[in-house]
Formats: C-alpha cells, structure tokens, sequence
C-alpha cells in the first residue's frame, strides 16, 4: 500500500498493483483501464467479470521482482497507473 486507505482520491481507487489483480467496473474507471491503445500487452492476460470489472494478470507466471522482466512488468503498471495507491489524483 502506498497510502493509506482513507487517503485516497477515490473509494474504489485500488490500493496497490499485485500479481493478480482484481478490478471492479468502478476501479477500473478511476484508473482509466482498458485503453486498448495503451494497455494490449494487460489485456493479452485479462478476462472481463460479469459485473463489469476486470481481473488483470500482470505476468503469465506468479510475480518475482528476481526476474528483471516481471519487475519491469510491475515498475510499467505502475507507471500506467499512477493513482493506484493514491500517488496522483484521477
């Protein structure tokens, strides 16, 4: 977590990027996810909920930030979503 909850610009703005990530129709909105133009390669491995809402696979194996290609893949979500964890306002 990168800030706390309660300090977050929004309710449903998520709290931290995972391996496996689970974004509701209204987290999704907040951090502006999908953008097809932007986002192929997170929707290469992400499937749509029946609510609406996403779950987002951020490697095709379990993360280790030992593998420089999977610790690129975080340091790049995070760089395409800098208000998950409250660092920029939606």
């Amino acid at each position: 977590m990168l800030d706390m909850p309660w300090n977050l610009p929004a309710p449903a703005t998520p709290h931290f990027i995972g391996w496996l990530n689970h974004w509701s129709a209204a987290a999704a909105q907040v951090i502006g996810f999908p953008d097809p133009a932007r986002d192929a390669d997170l929707l290469s491995r992400s499937r749509r909920t029946a609510s609406g809402g996403w779950i987002v696979q951020l490697t095709d194996s379990p993360l280790d930030l030992d593998k420089p290609a999977h610790l690129d893949a975080l340091l790049r979500a995070y760089e395409r979503f800098p208000m998950i964890g409250g660092r920029e306002a939606p």
